[in-house]
């Protein structure tokens, strides 16, 4: 048996709203698993956990780039260990000088990306090595995504924490960063809801007949249940049936349609997304450096 801690128990309790015992008997049956324990709590009680709720946070920033004929453009994540060095002005230019490398050159995979040369003349492992030694942390380009637009690109930086580089025609700039900062914003796993992968609407289409034959209803009934809640499901993660943020009475579908404009496509970084934070005792760090000094 895992052992149930309280951040576990508060990291439950952020992702469902419930009670603080109701997550803690719900880690203890999932043996400590978070996302097992997300889903009993749904089946139980209904609760509307967040498609992005197991996303945990870890340090660092994200960069991006776009050509100046919009058409051409990378988004690129750098990790470090603690949320001061994620600002330093030196690691932020780092992951600037990553992202451009990403968008101006056919590297494919991190690994290829490091030895891309800057327009300094070194690489950008070199970099990173020197940003090392001067930062005393350990840095790493753990990806990026370089977009060739069949429109053209708009993006929008949430800090350095959330990155977004949307392709898109019609409008104007102003739709392309809005459609950016409601990307931001909602979190849509795609752009329509044929594009939502199978395995996630088999998860959910589990959950909710379980769900809905806890009610007692004749097969036929459940059956009916279940395709309104995956109907409901795929128009809350699609990008198109989401309320946009600017004017939550209308969708993002009718937006585009009013103003003669589509999405062909988006790129959503979250900083530490399916990350584990290190997670460590600061008083027994500093006592065993006390200890061996």
């Amino acid at each position: 048996m895992a052992a149930i801690t309280a951040g576990m128990v508060k990291e439950l309790r952020e992702a469902t709203g419930l009670g603080m015992m109701e997550c803690k008997k719900a880690l203890a049956e999932a043996d400590g698993d978070m996302k097992k324990a997300v889903e009993l709590l749904r089946i139980r009680s209904g609760a509307k956990a967040s498609h992005v709720a197991g996303r945990i946070a870890a340090e660092g920033a994200v960069g991006v780039f776009i050509d100046t004929d919009g058409k051409s453009g990378a988004l690129a994540e750098v990790n470090c260990e603690t949320d001061f060095v994620a600002k330093d002005l030196n690691f932020a230019a780092f992951v600037k000088t990553v992202a451009r490398a990403a968008a101006t050159s056919s590297a494919a995979g991190t690994d290829a990306l490091l030895q891309v040369v800057g327009p300094d003349g070194q690489t950008m492992e070199a970099l990173r090595q020197g940003l090392v030694m001067k930062l005393g942390e350990n840095i790493s380009v753990r990806r990026a995504v370089r977009v060739a637009a069949k429109g053209r690109l708009a993006h929008y930086l949430h800090g350095n924490r959330i990155g977004v580089l949307v392709d898109y025609e019609g409008g104007d700039e102003q739709l392309g960063r809005d459609l950016a900062m409601h990307i931001a914003a909602s979190k849509p796993m795609c752009v329509t809801g044929e594009q939502v992968p199978p395995d996630s609407i088999a998860r959910e289409r589990a959950i909710y007949t379980a769900q809905a034959q806890e009610t007692g209803k004749p097969a036929n009934i459940v059956a009916k249940m279940v395709e309104g809640r995956i109907a409901k499901y795929l128009a809350e993660v699609a990008l198109l049936g989401q309320p946009f943020v600017k004017n939550p009475d209308e969708t993002v579908e009718k937006l585009l349609q009013v103003r003669q404009a589509k999405v062909h496509a988006f790129h959503l970084y979250v900083v530490g997304e399916g990350l584990e934070k290190k997670k460590g005792d600061f008083v027994a760090e500093v006592m065993a450096q006390a200890g061996g000094a």
